[in-house]
C-alpha cells in the first residue's frame, strides 16, 4: 500500500484507553509527588484538629489522577504512533514508526501487584518531559507482543521477519555475588546526602540538630577528642552508605539477563521495579567499559553500548552490565562486539602518548596542591598559626596528586584497529570505548594554549552514538591527522604532513 493510503487507514482507526486499573496506580503515584505537602498538613491538622486541608489536598490528588485516566488515548497506525493527554491543556504526540529507536518496558511493585507494565519509545532524540511517549499502563500480558510489532519493522527484515523463528540466547546473567561491588561507587553517598537534603529542606534537620542526641554527641566529642570522633563518624558513614549501596544494587539490578538473537540484545533487570530494554544490533557502534578507581582496585567494571539514537548523555537506556567482575565485562564485551572484541580486547596495551603527555599529567596534578603548599607556607612565615594538621593533610594531598598523576598516564592511551578505534583514559573515572570507524561522522583537532606549547593535541571524533563524542587525549601533534587517516582512510590525508 502506498504512504497515503496508509494514512487513510490509519485515521480510521479507533483510539485506545489505558487499562482501568491505571485509576489505582495514578491516585498512588500522585500521592507520592505531594507526599512532604500532605504529611505538612497531616502535622498541623493533628496539632489544630482540624483535618479539612488534608482531605482537600488528598481529594484533588485522586480526581486528577481520575480525570487523567479520561483525558488520555492512544493510537498504533500502521505510520505513527500517536498518544493524547492532558487535563487543562491538551496535547498530541505523534511519532513516526520509522523513527522508533527503543521501546523500554518498565513495572513498578504497584504495577506488578495489579499486572501492568509501562511502555515508553524512544527516537534518541532529546525531549522534555511532557513530549515522551509513554504508555502508563496497559496490560503486561499485551505489551511483550506491542513491543515486537513496533520494533519490528526498524529492527528486523521484512523478508526475514517470518523466515525462521527467532532463537534468543542468554549472554549474560547476573550473579549474587555480584553485590560486593556496590559499595566501591558513590551511590549510598548520595542517597545519604540526599535523604539529608530533604530532611533541612522541610525542617526536619533542624529539630534533629537541636536534639538531645545531637548535643550528647558534641559532649562526647569535647570528651574523647575531635580526631577520634571524626574517625568514628566516617567508618558509620562509610558502613552505612555501603549498606544503602548494597540495597539499591539488589533493587535495580537483581535478576538482570542479557539476551542475544542476533539482531537484537535484550536486557531486563531490578526486583522490585522492573526494566526491560531491546537494542538493535544495527545500531551498535562499539561499547564503553568503566573502570572507576574504587571499583577497579575491586577488580570490577561497568558495561554500556554505544548505540545510535539512544544517547548516553541523556541517561537513556544502554546498560549492558552493572558493576561486575571485570572478568565477565571483559567476556561481555568480547561477545557483544563479535569479532572486533577479539581485537579490542581490553586486556590488550594501548599505544602510548609519550613523554609530553605524562609531564602534563603529573604538571596538572602536582602544581595545584605545590601552590597551596606554598601559600600556608607564606601564612605561617608572616605569624599565622598554622596547625600541623594542616600539614599533615597536604602531604596526604601530594602523595595522592603523584598517584593519581602515574595512574592516569598508566591509563591513557589508543589503539587504531582495521574498522575501530580505541581509545582510553581517566583514573578516578577511567573508561575504554571501543567505536566503530563507520560510526564516526568527523574529526576534529584541538589543541589549547598550553597544548600548543607543549606539541600536543586532543583529537575529537564525532559520532551521532552515545555521547556523541570520543576523545583521544595528548597525541603529539605530528601523528595526529596520521591517525585520522588511519581510522578514517581520507579524512587525514590531506592534513598529514
Amino acid at each position: 500500500m502506498t504512504e497515503p493510503q496508509l494514512l487513510a487507514e490509519e485515521e480510521q482507526q479507533p483510539w485506545l484507553r489505558l487499562d482501568k486499573r491505571m485509576l489505582l496506580v495514578h491516585p498512588v503515584n500522585e500521592a507520592v509527588k505531594v507526599l512532604p505537602i500532605l504529611l505538612v498538613s497531616f502535622i498541623v491538622g493533628s496539632q489544630s484538629g482540624n483535618h479539612v486541608w488534608g482531605l482537600i489536598i488528598v481529594a484533588v490528588v485522586v480526581v486528577f489522577a481520575i480525570l487523567r485516566w479520561f483525558t488520555t488515548s492512544y493510537r498504533i497506525g500502521p505510520v505513527h504512533v500517536q498518544l493524547r493527554t492532558g487535563v487543562f491543556q491538551k496535547k498530541l504526540l505523534s511519532v513516526p514508526r520509522s523513527r522508533i529507536r527503543s521501546v523500554d518496558i518498565e513495572a513498578g511493585v504497584l504495577h506488578r501487584v495489579l499486572g501492568l507494565s509501562i511502555l515508553r519509545i524512544g527516537t534518541g532524540q532529546q525531549a522534555d518531559k511532557g513530549e515522551k511517549f509513554e504508555l502508563n499502563a496497559l496490560d503486561a500480558k499485551v505489551v511483550p507482543a506491542l513491543r515486537e510489532e513496533l520494533l519490528e519493522r526498524v529492527t528486523r527484515q521484512p523478508d526475514t521477519v517470518d523466515a525462521l523463528p527467532v532463537v534468543e540466547n542468554e549472554i549474560a546473567h547476573w550473579q549474587v555475588s555480584w553485590v560486593r561491588f556496590a559499595p566501591f561507587s558513590f551511590t549510598g553517598v548520595v542517597t545519604i546526602a540526599a535523604a539529608v537534603g530533604v530532611l533541612f529542606q522541610y525542617g526536619l534537620g533542624t529539630r534533629i540538630t537541636e536534639s538531645s542526641v545531637v548535643s550528647n554527641s558534641i559532649d562526647s566529642a569535647e570528651r574523647f577528642g575531635i580526631a577520634l570522633v571524626i574517625v568514628v563518624g566516617l567508618v558509620i558513614l562509610l558502613i552505612v552508605a555501603s549498606v544503602f549501596a548494597c540495597v539499591r544494587y539488589l533493587i535495580a539490578y537483581g535478576n538482570l539477563t542479557v539476551t542475544d538473537d542476533g539482531t537484537r540484545l535484550h536486557v531486563a533487570h531490578g526486583l522490585l521495579r522492573t526494566r526491560s530494554t531491546t537494542l538493535d544490533r544495527k545500531r551498535l557502534r562499539g561499547t564503553s567499559l568503566s573502570e572507576p578507581l574504587l571499583l577497579r582496585i575491586a577488580k570490577g567494571a561497568k558495561l554500556t553500548a554505544i548505540m545510535t539514537g539512544v544517547s548516553a548523555e541523556k541517561k537513556e537506556s544502554s546498560l549492558l552490565l552493572p558493576q561486575a567482575p571485570a572478568t565477565e565485562a571483559r567476556r561481555m564485551m568480547t561477545v557483544v562486539l563479535g569479532d572486533a572484541g577479539l581485537r579490542a580486547d581490553a586486556r590488550k596495551p594501548l599505544l602510548s602518548h609519550g613523554p609530553v603527555a605524562r609531564r602534563r599529567r603529573f604538571t596538572r596534578a602536582v602544581v595545584p596542591v605545590l601552590v597551596v603548599a606554598a601559600g600556608v607556607g607564606v601564612a605561617e612565615a608572616l605569624g599565622v598559626p598554622v596547625p600541623r594538621l594542616a600539614w599533615v593533610a597536604i602531604g596526604v594531598l601530594l602523595v595522592g596528586a603523584v598517584f593519581v598523576a602515574w595512574d592516569r598516564y598508566r591509563g591513557l592511551g589508543h589503539a587504531v584497529l582495521p574498522g575501530w578505534l580505541i581509545t582510553q583514559h581517566g583514573s578516578l573515572d577511567r573508561t575504554r570505548h571501543s567505536l566503530e570507524a563507520a560510526g564516526i561522522i568527523g574529526w576534529t583537532v584541538r589543541q589549547t594554549f598550553f597544548q600548543r606549547r607543549a606539541g600536543v593535541a586532543t583529537i575529537v571524533a564525532a559520532t551521532p552514538a552515545g555521547v556523541g563524542h570520543y576523545e583521544v587525549l595528548d597525541v603529539p601533534i605530528e601523528q595526529a591527522w596520521a591517525l585520522v587517516e588511519a581510522v578514517t582512510p581520507g579524512a587525514g590525508d590531506k592534513w598529514a604532513q
